[in-house]
């Protein structure tokens, strides 16, 4: 199931990083790059949600679909808040939060999978709340303006990316904590 439309879409997600950082190169004014970063995160951090939709509506599932989801979310926010950071937007401590966060709990599941205790690390409401809040703050930082004239998306940004660093290390220690039992028995 390599190229089914959930997994194309999947691989949009990886295929946008390039673009999404390109646009800060490219000969335009400020705003007008800023615009076009946050429309095409926007789009295609929506693809997370419509290529699992889709995957379950036409029963296109795999186990390479199911890995290559969370790999392609975790290269978007990662490179797009290295853009970030570079554009002093963000600061570098939540970013090592997260990616941190992001390469630990990776490496936490693929171990738990190996010795079979997957399901002590499944995803859970916290994960998905610090998904969400990222999925609003990096946007608010790209675009780094007023929007509608009125909210002040750099304020706003900031505020949601330090929650979602508060959120990262909250989902950290729950998994952890979770998986501890099984890391006791393995260690021993």
């Amino acid at each position: 199931m390599f190229w089914t439309i959930p997994t194309l879409m999947t691989w949009t997600r990886i295929v946008a990083i390039p673009l999404i950082v390109g646009v800060f190169y490219a000969p335009l004014d400020p705003a007008t790059r800023n615009l076009i970063a946050t429309v095409m995160f926007v789009v295609f951090a929506a693809t997370d949600w419509l290529d699992g939709y889709l995957a379950r509506k036409l029963n296109q599932t795999s186990s390479f679909g199911a890995f290559l989801d969370p790999v392609a979310d975790k290269f978007l926010v990662c490179a797009s808040l290295l853009v970030l950071v570079h554009l002093q937007r963000a600061d570098v401590f939540v970013a090592l939060i997260i990616i941190g966060r992001e390469i630990a709990i990776s490496a936490l599941r693929e171990w738990m999978a190996q010795i079979g205790a997957s399901k002590s690390v499944a995803v859970h409401m916290i994960g998905k709340v610090k998904t969400t809040v990222q999925m609003v703050a990096i946007p608010f930082l790209l675009y780094d303006g007023r929007l509608f004239g009125v909210i002040d998306t750099g304020v706003w940004g900031t505020w949601l990316i330090w929650a979602s660093a508060v959120l990262t290390v909250w989902s950290m220690v729950y998994y952890l904590q979770k998986a501890l039992p099984e890391i006791r028995a393995r260690v021993k």
